[in-house]
C-alpha cells in the first residue's frame, strides 16, 4: 500500500475524514493509513453478527441506520468531534461507484468546525469485490484538510460544503 500526503493529517484536534468507498477494504485500507484512531460511521446492520459487533464495539465505530437520518449516531459522531477525535465517513453512503455524496459529514463538519480530510483511495475494488480477490497496488492519496466553518449546518451550506470536498477527493492523483 502506498501512502501519499501522510504529512497533511493533523496530529490532534476535531477532524473529519471522507474518502470514496469502493471495496468492504475501504475502512482498513483509511484506517491504516491515517496515523490517528477513526471513529466509523458504519451501517448498522455490520452490527447483526456478534464476533463483528464487539469488533467494531472496541474500534469505537459508531452504528447508523442509514436512510433514516440518524439523529442518535449523529451526536455521537459529533460528541467524538467535540472531543478532539476524528471520525470517518463514506458519504457516498454505501460502497459504490459513482453517485451524489450524503450531506453528514458535512453537517459534522459545520456543527463543530472540525476541518473536512480529503481521501482518495485507489485499487481497494481491485483487491477485493464480489467474486474476485486480487493483489494489486493500493493507493491512499490524502489531500489539504479543508477549512470548515462553525455555523448552523443549513440544507444550502451542507451541500456547498460537501460539494467541495467531494471535488477534492476527485481531484486527488488527477
Amino acid at each position: 500500500m502506498e501512502v501519499r500526503g501522510g504529512e497533511l493529517v493533523p496530529a490532534e484536534g476535531p477532524l473529519v475524514v471522507v474518502s470514496n468507498h469502493v471495496s468492504v477494504l475501504d475502512p482498513f485500507a483509511l484506517g491504516a493509513a491515517i496515523p490517528r484512531t477513526l471513529h466509523f460511521l458504519a451501517k448498522e446492520e455490520l452490527w447483526q453478527s456478534a464476533p463483528v459487533g464487539r469488533l467494531l464495539d472496541a474500534a469505537g465505530a459508531i452504528p447508523v441506520a442509514r436512510g433514516r437520518g440518524d439523529v442518535s449516531a449523529m451526536g455521537r459522531a459529533r460528541d467524538a468531534l467535540e472531543q478532539g477525535e476524528a471520525v470517518a465517513l463514506f458519504p457516498e453512503g454505501g460502497v459504490r461507484r459513482e453517485g451524489p455524496w450524503l450531506r453528514g459529514a458535512a453537517r459534522l463538519a459545520l456543527a463543530t468546525g472540525a476541518p473536512i480530510l480529503p481521501v482518495r483511495l485507489l485499487g481497494t475494488a481491485e483487491a477485493i469485490a464480489p467474486g474476485h480477490v486480487g493483489l494489486p497496488r493500493v493507493g491512499v492519496l490524502i489531500g489539504h484538510p479543508i477549512p470548515v466553518p462553525h455555523v448552523r449546518p443549513t440544507v444550502a451550506v451542507a451541500r456547498e460544503v460537501t460539494a467541495q470536498a467531494q471535488r477534492a477527493v476527485e481531484l486527488l492523483g488527477t
